[in-house]
């Protein structure tokens, strides 16, 4: 009798500490992810860019701003570009501090990715135009961008990751040959 008492208290035990186990295998309470909107991109960013030409590779913390379909740069890196037309490093410092600051705008498209609630944006950038100053003459210079792969827009961290590559670069009207080209990657910039 004592046998059968124990043996129903060890199985009752056992029914509880399954159903105990199987109650805590259905876990819902992991972290809700909130879908990513077309709005969600819009705002103030701050990130690295790095400029890569040949061998030669330089980092730097741009800012820019993304609007409803422009990424609006105040301030652009272009001493690679620069560097290119000039050839001569003192000349290119000269050159880099005459013409200040560069605004550039780069229009995009964004799409929403469901499988991976990210957006991606495909790019169709703009040329550039500079007027580069060298031992007294400008040199009216033609930028041509262009974007080889789409940027994203995560929306669990704010971080935004896109590239742009130089492809040509135009000189009075004349192409620039030899040239190496310049690509512009920003692995990672933030929302602030």
């Amino acid at each position: 009798m004592k046998k059968i008492i124990v043996l129903k208290a060890f199985m009752a035990v056992l029914i509880g500490f399954v159903s105990l186990s199987l109650l805590s295998c259905n876990n819902n309470d992991g972290p809700e992810v909130v879908p990513v909107k077309l709005q969600d991109v819009l705002g103030n960013y701050k990130g690295k860019l790095i400029t890569r030409q040949g061998n030669n590779k330089a980092e730097t913390i741009v800012v820019f701003t993304a609007k409803k379909d422009t990424i609006k740069f105040t301030d652009l890196p272009v001493k690679e570009i620069v560097k290119s037309v000039v050839k001569d490093p003192v000349k290119t410092e000269a050159a880099l501090a005459a013409i200040g600051k560069v605004k550039y705008n780069l229009n995009y498209a964004a799409t929403i990715n469901t499988n991976y609630n990210v957006l991606e944006l495909a790019f169709t950038p703009k040329t550039l135009t500079l007027q580069i100053p060298v031992d007294g003459a400008v040199k009216n210079t033609v930028v041509t961008f262009a974007a080889k792969e789409k940027g994203f827009y995560v929306r669990q961290d704010n971080g935004m990751k896109f590239g742009l590559v130089v492809d040509k670069i135009t000189v009075d009207g004349a192409v620039l040959t030899p040239y190496e080209i310049i690509k512009y990657d920003f692995p990672y910039c933030i929302k602030y």
